[in-house]
């Protein structure tokens, strides 16, 4: 089994409008990005900025543990990044 690595805290970022993150395995080195619409399904309304980094932190294990069932089942997203959906997040809170 892979060891992925998330070497660095959430940030926000504008441009993309969602919460940001690094994964690692190997070789390998993505971003993550949980969009603010997705955030919204978890906590039920349009997060702020400094909100949506806070549920990321506060629900890391989740977030994480969807991040390796993409890369797992190689669904990189043609950048090789790596954009939660909330099908991501379903798969993993079930």
């Amino acid at each position: 089994m892979p060891i992925f690595v998330f070497p660095d805290d959430p940030i926000w970022n504008e441009e993309a409008d969602a919460v940001e993150f690094a994964v690692e395995v190997g070789e390998y080195h993505g971003r993550v990005f949980v969009t603010r619409r997705v955030l919204q399904s978890v906590v039920g309304h349009r997060p702020q900025p400094d909100e949506a980094v806070q549920q990321v932190c506060m629900n890391r294990h989740a977030f994480d543990r969807a991040v390796e069932l993409r890369i797992l089942d190689r669904a990189l997203d043609p950048d090789a990044n790596i954009h939660l959906t909330g099908r991501d997040l379903a798969r993993v809170t079930r």
